[in-house]
């Protein structure tokens, strides 16, 4: 596989992590591409494949927006999202939770929220072509340290973060 290959090749020769720090920029999904959605009843969203859930745990309601854990009595919408929209084999789909209403996505540059920080993660590193370089599944208080590594190697073009247990997509982290 040349695209594994190249990475392997890669990050053989850049060791270990160096302490390094190399930026990284997450953001939440931008809430217009949901807004069809919110305050469709409950009828409505099943004709459109989305279902209405109101929070009775947390953690358990990782809204993809606001990257937060939603509070109990909030409303969340399971939705099918097509996070990896490219012309490759990789290309996927999953079932995210949004917040019913949110209207301001999650935005920071060397920040990792909560609501990854806290959760077992596959994280996966793609090259300008979507094509897949190198997977691992972490803690998310070591996905700092994995973006900073992963990073390190210029083929590296984003890393796509899932919550390991349900497979469900969480974020996309870039170079800023």
């Amino acid at each position: 596989m040349l695209h594994r290959s190249k990475f392997r090749n890669a990050r053989a020769g850049a060791g270990h992590y160096n302490g390094h720090m190399s930026t990284f920029h997450i953001t939440g999904l931008a809430p217009e591409q949901f807004n069809h959605l919110f305050g469709k009843s409950d009828a409505e969203l099943a004709a459109l494949g989305a279902r209405r859930y109101v929070v009775d745990k947390t953690p358990g309601f990782p809204d993809r927006i606001e990257m937060r854990d939603l509070d109990v009595g909030e409303e969340a919408l399971l939705v099918n999202y097509t996070h990896l929209d490219a012309g490759s084999p990789y290309r996927s789909s999953h079932a995210i939770f949004v917040r019913e209403g949110a209207t301001e996505a999650y935005d920071e540059i060397d920040e990792i929220p909560e609501v990854l920080r806290r959760r077992l993660l596959s994280v996966r590193a793609f090259d300008k072509d979507a094509m897949l370089l190198d997977a691992d599944v972490i803690e998310g208080s070591t996905l700092r340290d994995w973006i900073a590594t992963t990073f390190d190697n210029a083929y590296v073009d984003f890393i796509d973060v899932h919550n390991a247990k349900p497979g469900c997509f969480a974020a996309r982290v870039r170079r800023p």
